[in-house]
């Protein structure tokens, strides 16, 4: 018998379909209906070799934390790169690249 899990993705819009509030819920995780004010989603579509992607923020998102939700995402798809491919060397160099990113916007880490 196969196990089966839901992660649930709200978004309320305004009248020009810009989004004013994300809500996110993975119960088995146990979060319900948490607030998030952007998200990023990308699936790979075997078929086609391509990955489909969905980027969404709301429009009271502050820049600022923008660019640390950028960071974090890039270092996080780093260490997910290494555990999926096992390349070490790449892995160095995007880890290079989250640094410099990082020092270029003078994030505070």
């Amino acid at each position: 018998m196969l196990n089966t899990t839901e992660i649930k993705l709200s978004i309320e819009l305004d009248n020009n379909r810009v989004p004013e509030k994300l809500m996110w819920a993975a119960t088995e995780g146990g979060i319900n209906q948490e607030e998030a004010k952007a998200f990023m989603l990308s699936v790979w579509d075997s078929n086609e070799k391509s990955t489909k992607c969905i980027e969404l923020w709301t429009k009271d998102m502050p820049v600022d934390e923008m660019k640390i939700f950028f960071h974090q995402t890039l270092s996080s798809m780093t260490e997910t790169f290494l555990r999926a491919t096992g390349d070490e060397k790449m892995a160095a160099t995007m880890k290079d690249f989250c640094d410099y990113f990082a020092e270029k916007l003078e994030l505070k880490l």
